[in-house]
């Protein structure tokens, strides 16, 4: 007995020797190519406690040292008003200063810094003062405005102290966080509260998902840390819902893992790279299920594939419902575009969905979003570049790159080319947008336009 008692307690511990031998050398660490911190999944299963049970210091302490203050200089030139001048002596073209405030995260010991994009928006200088009340010239390395993301540089002299990013997937309805940040030029300033709702959409074109908290946040938040009760780093403070304008019960933050994957491009590649992965369509409900006779009131249903994207070379088809994208179950538009856009082009999706009552998983590689056209009852749009923007002097819109509806035909070259600036009323954009809105009609449904030709000529019609 003992003889057999020995054998297996070495049996045991070659097993564990061999496992921890494959961890440590021969896993592939997913986080190694990163210049972030990134913290491990933790698996340990979350036991519901009130606040009097839940340790905040230990988060707190951490995240007042790499929570920062963010100033922003604006110089900007008053416009000549000759009626203000002749009657009040009022002159223009004089040099006007702004100051506006807000908070920023430090990332690597090296300096980068994560903020909001509206934080630094058009400004002239910034100035960045840690919890120390060091003081330190920042530059802009980078923004992604959709997202409201901006990346940050400072050159210090000593390491600085760095948040680790947390997975925000597996963040919680009902979880305890933190939001770090300097309301009112209050320096260092804690809050706690719950995590409310996740994946919310707040903007018309859909593409925007943030963690809803109930912590208290208020101007001067903005760019600040939202963390979690180990202290991981779960997402960027970024607005409140308020009819006043400061806090009344519910504020926003982009989530860690699309913000981790802004700031790598960023740093990577100078621009973010967006990945997409080429279905139009409409999250269901009881109505849109109904309208589209399938029994599935949650996922997103597939109106249309788009040309030359990953979903089209996968097989993906009009009528597939989309349930799951890897392990992240799709309930709605937002936890789709949510998922994506923690995604890069080439990046491999194992994308779930319902056919025909049968599920299945298929791989699908994402594609360059600028390679992706969209079409519509015959219309083939796509987003502005560079090139068209300066033409035109606009910053948003879509273009109308293809004309194949046969009642159009005869107005195809007048169409071609030209830029959508609305569509039923509605100012567009993006593609995302245009999309959104396009895919929330009835199949053939006509849409009111207004129009910008390459002529410049401006023009309201039906398509």
């Amino acid at each position: 007995m003992n003889k057999f008692s020995s054998l297996l307690v070495v049996s045991l511990l070659s097993g564990t020797i061999t496992l921890g031998a494959y961890k440590l050398f021969l896993e592939e660490n997913p986080g190694s190519e990163s210049k972030l911190s990134i913290t491990s999944d933790n698996y340990a299963r979350n036991v519901s406690l009130g606040a009097e049970n839940v340790d905040f210091t230990t988060a707190a302490e951490n995240a007042v040292h790499y929570v920062v203050h963010v100033k922003n200089v604006t110089v900007s030139e008053i416009p000549s008003n000759p009626i203000m001048e002749y009657f009040y002596g009022y002159r223009g073209g004089q040099q006007q200063t702004q100051i506006g405030t807000g908070s920023g995260v430090i990332i690597t010991e090296d300096g980068y810094i994560v903020t909001n994009n509206h934080v630094i928006q058009n400004a002239t200088e910034l100035e960045v003062t840690l919890n120390n009340n060091k003081s330190y010239k920042a530059k802009l390395i980078g923004t992604d405005s959709k997202m409201d993301i901006a990346l940050l540089k400072v050159d210090a002299e000593e390491k600085l102290p760095y948040a680790t990013f947390g997975n925000s997937d597996n963040m919680k309805v009902g979880e305890w966080v933190l939001a770090v940040g300097n309301p009112y030029n209050l320096n260092s300033t804690v809050t706690a509260g719950i995590v409310s709702a996740k994946a919310r959409n707040l903007s018309k074109d859909g593409i925007q998902s943030f963690i809803q908290t109930d912590a208290a946040v208020n101007p001067g938040n903005s760019g600040g840390a939202l963390v979690n009760t180990r202290g991981e780093l779960v997402g960027i403070n970024t607005m409140i819902s308020s009819p006043t304008g400061s806090y009344a019960g519910y504020s926003f933050a982009v989530p860690s893992n699309i913000t981790r994957k802004i700031i790598e491009d960023l740093m990577e590649y100078g621009n973010v790279q967006r990945g997409v992965l080429g279905v139009e369509g409409r999250e269901l409900n009881s109505a849109a299920s109904k309208e589209f006779g399938v029994k599935q009131t949650q996922g997103f249903y597939v109106n249309a594939v788009s040309k030359n994207s990953g979903a089209e070379k996968a097989g993906l088809k009009q009528g597939d419902i989309i349930v799951r994208l890897d392990n992240q179950p799709v309930n709605s538009f937002t936890d789709l575009s949510s998922y994506i856009n923690s995604k890069r082009p080439n990046d491999v999706i194992q994308v779930g969905i319902i056919r025909n009552g049968d599920e299945k998983v298929v791989p699908v590689r994402l594609t360059k979003k600028e390679l992706v056209n969209v079409d519509y009852n015959g219309f083939e749009f796509e987003d502005l570049d560079a090139a068209d923007k300066k033409r035109f002097r606009l910053n948003e819109g879509v273009k109308i790159k293809d004309v194949s509806n046969e009642e159009y035909m005869e107005y195809a070259e007048v169409l071609k080319g030209s830029v959508i600036l609305r569509i039923d009323g509605n100012k567009v954009t993006s593609m995302e947008q245009a999309s959104r809105i396009l895919n929330s009609k009835a199949n053939n449904q006509k849409f009111r336009v207004e129009l910008i030709t390459q002529r410049g000529e401006r023009l309201q019609m039906f398509l």
